[in-house]
């Protein structure tokens, strides 16, 4: 142990003899560790959002969507057609054991006018079953109830983001007047924020509820009555999602007499699929940031090799005088070693340091998620010391290399 503490600190002096030198050797590792911690931790922030929305959009929720149409022997997208009715999701509450409850849902895109502010957004006409299949809260006010949907009322209930464009922070919506292609509605709510859908989609709070027999009869119109969009599903529990998801495409199949080989005109998406879709790009997106900022560790890892190839340069006479006192070869190496991995132990700290104070700062200022583990400080550290011993074998053993007599004599 005295052994092993009196040769780091004739590394330290060694080191400390060339401030500027050993300071700009360090600068590499420095920026590569903090380089790494950075963007790995902006990568696994950027996965537990996306996690933290996939979640959002409801517990134990699996989307049935309507199908394509072909014409021209074009296929089109999801949603060209209307393939699902209301007595489809009412069949699928009824007929599907492992679901626990279904709402459904009609859209459009339309005008909202208040006084003499107006907002273009999503009218969408669902159930009151859908802020329960969704468990979305109400911020303020109420959902509109059965009685509403029986009656074809005209009231509605506002999205967070429509609130706030349309009445500011200083009004309250609730009890207040819209219009909505013309027709008054009576806002009776406003939803809890939920921000926009992972992976660029749809701003949750950019919509407009109302009743789904109001938005048939009053506002999108009764083409096709009866039929629907999309249809929301609850599992009752989370284990039970691929079993409702395999029920309801049994019954849809069965209700829209599909034959055995024919392709499904609806298409069933699940939390579970979204979140392991999500989840995918979230982990090559931090593999990737990793690798590119690694690529400083490696250049770091250059620099020092460098640097300690001109110290055996500077310092061959030194080893001939140690050597011809009695020092071994592996004292020799030992040495070099050391220096080297100093320098990269040094550098890996101020590294972390760097990292971990630019990430929150990068949190704070851009409203951005950094997530930083224990375990990922840890490896980033071990790999800065891993490059010290790598890049620093190459110079140490051949400093200890050296003939004795040749290095006396080296001027």
């Amino acid at each position: 142990m005295k052994v092993s503490l009196e040769v780091f600190r004739i590394a330290l002096r060694t080191l400390s003899q060339h401030k500027l030198r050993s300071a700009l050797t360090m600068l590499g590792v420095t920026i590569g560790v903090g380089s790494v911690i950075a963007m790995v931790g902006i990568g696994q922030g950027a996965g537990a959002m996306v996690k933290a929305q996939i979640e959002g959009l409801g517990s134990n929720m699996l989307m049935v969507f309507s199908g394509s149409t072909t014409a021209g022997g074009a296929r089109h997208g999801t949603g060209t057609a209307f393939t699902l009715t209301v007595e489809d999701a009412r069949a699928v509450a009824r007929e599907c054991p492992a679901v626990a409850m279904t709402s459904y849902a009609k859209r459009e895109t339309n005008q909202v006018v208040y006084g003499n502010q107006n907002w273009n957004t999503l009218i969408v006409g669902v159930t009151p079953e859908y802020q329960i299949v969704r468990s979305w809260s109400v911020a303020r006010g109420t959902f509109f109830t059965h009685r509403d949907m029986e009656r074809a009322d005209a009231v509605c209930v506002l999205g967070d983001k429509v609130a706030q464009s349309l009445f500011g922070w200083g009004e309250d919506p609730v009890g207040k007047t819209v219009i909505i292609k013309k027709v008054p509605f009576r806002v009776i709510g406003v939803m809890a924020p939920r921000g926009a859908i992972a992976g660029g989609g749809q701003d949750q709070d950019d919509q407009v509820f109302i009743p789904f027999t109001t938005a048939e009869w009053k506002i999108i119109g009764s083409v096709l009555p009866g039929y629907v969009g999309v249809i929301f599903a609850s599992a009752v529990s989370q284990e039970a999602m691929p079993e409702a998801e395999q029920q309801i495409k049994e019954l849809l199949r069965q209700r829209h007499h599909i034959p055995k080989e024919g392709a499904d005109d609806f298409i069933t998406m699940s939390l579970k699929d979204i979140s392991e879709m999500r989840e995918a790009t979230g982990r090559v997106l931090t593999y990737l940031l990793g690798s590119i900022a690694s690529v400083s560790l490696i250049v770091g890892g250059i620099g020092i090799m460098n640097i300690m190839l001109v110290s055996v340069s500077e310092r061959t006479r030194e080893v001939g005088i140690r050597m011809a006192i009695g020092a071994k070869r592996n004292d020799i190496l030992v040495q070099f070693l050391i220096e080297s991995v100093v320098l990269s132990c040094i550098g890996g700290l101020i590294g972390l340091a760097l990292g971990i104070g630019g990430s929150q700062l990068l949190s704070l200022l851009g409203n951005w998620p950094v997530l930083i583990s224990p375990l990922m400080i840890l490896i980033a550290f071990l790999f800065a010391v891993l490059v010290g011993v790598i890049f620093g074998i190459y110079p140490a053993n051949r400093a200890s290399k050296l003939n004795p007599i040749e290095a006396l004599r080296y001027e």
